[in-house]
């Protein structure tokens, strides 16, 4: 008997749910989807010089470019070139820095500057008006005593870290 009366209850009960739910409006609403792309940021850097071979004459000032290109497309970074002379350098030749390189403090011959973003290749000059000098003190004995081996030379090599993430030119150097 009770499953007489179960049967009849439940079929009321699933007719008023089926004519209530279908008599109510839903308020509904979708956004369009919004893709993310991840693209891959890089730094590019170049080093360029016009001629590396020179003849040193006492009191002479000798043209000397070496460039760093910071390449078009590359990410914001800490860009630093590394100066290094031979043992004799300082006695036949001296230069100076071009303006707008700040010598890293605690390593001899590395200099940096922060570079941003850039969609244009950005070319930076190394030495002060791309030049070097021949010290007037030179005599020709000093001269004639110079070897292939003994020759003072003059080594540059560009380094560039990007900045995002990387507060300070000396966290940047540690990272090379």
């Amino acid at each position: 008997m009770k499953k007489n009366v179960l049967i009849p209850v439940i079929a009321i009960a699933l007719v008023l749910c089926c004519v209530v739910g279908g008599s109510l409006a839903w308020l509904v609403d979708q956004t369009t989807s919004v893709t993310n792309t991840f693209t891959v940021g890089d730094i590019n850097i170049d080093l360029t010089e016009t001629t590396t071979d020179y003849k040193m004459v006492p009191g002479n000032t000798i043209a000397k470019d070496p460039t760093v290109t910071v390449e078009a497309g590359s990410e914001a970074s800490w860009l630093f070139v590394k100066v290094t002379e031979s043992a004799n350098f300082d006695d036949f030749m001296t230069y100076a820095i071009a303006d707008g390189w700040t010598a890293l403090a605690g390593v001899d011959g590395v200099y940096y500057r922060q570079v941003p973003a850039t969609t244009a290749d950005t070319t930076f000059a190394v030495l002060k008006d791309n030049t070097v000098s021949v010290k007037d003190t030179v005599t020709k004995e000093q001269l004639n005593a110079l070897t292939a081996d003994t020759y003072p030379t003059l080594t540059f090599q560009a380094y560039a870290v990007q900045s995002d993430n990387v507060a300070t030119a000396a966290d940047a150097w540690a990272k090379l």
